[in-house]
């Protein structure tokens, strides 16, 4: 298992050692050992598993009471998985971190507490499962808007087509007078 760095450095890409064979596959995908090794927690609280289709945006969720890092993997089909920090005294505030993340490619990605959370799903299915460290709490749930120009992320939008949103994604709040972390 490999903790790989991305351009905000407390959001960590894990790659997992994958033992293939004609039978398929066997992999490692979350060992308290390695983890806390590796500056990560070690203990989860809530198991998540969500299932999309192509053009679904989901996101982007934080919670200000009960905040929650999640450990994010796509275990059918591929998504673009976005991290976006919302700690003020953060030098790295206001950043985005994207990544592709697939049943293929077994990625996960860590997003620690302080940091909004969304994806985009790319294929014509896909599955996301990930697991938190604090339970989910509707009260302290927020969201950021997915196309705000501050942060401006670059989503690898299919045909240039806005995403499929839910009501309360699509009334997401920018940045500028979003609840934040200290």
């Amino acid at each position: 298992m490999r903790f790989l760095p991305t351009s905000i450095p407390d959001v960590i890409i894990i790659e997992p050692q994958v033992y293939s064979d004609s039978r398929g596959f066997f992999m490692e995908v979350f060992q308290a050992h390695k983890f806390a090794a590796a500056g990560l927690p070690s203990h989860f609280v809530q198991d998540n598993h969500s299932g999309s289709r192509r053009g679904i945006l989901r996101g982007l969720h934080y919670q200000i009471q009960n905040p929650q890092g999640k450990l994010v993997r796509a275990v059918v089909g591929t998504i673009f998985d976005v991290a976006v920090d919302l700690r003020k005294s953060s030098p790295t505030f206001g950043k985005w971190v994207g990544v592709i993340l697939s049943a293929e490619n077994h990625l996960q990605l860590w997003i620690p507490v302080g940091f909004a959370h969304g994806f985009y799903v790319l294929s014509e299915w896909a599955e996301v499962h990930y697991k938190t460290t604090d339970f989910y709490n509707p009260q302290g749930e927020r969201t950021l808007r997915w196309d705000d120009p501050q942060i401006n992320i670059e989503w690898p939008l299919i045909d240039h087509q806005p995403p499929l949103l839910s009501e309360k994604d699509a009334q997401g709040k920018f940045l500028s007078e979003a609840d934040l972390f200290d």
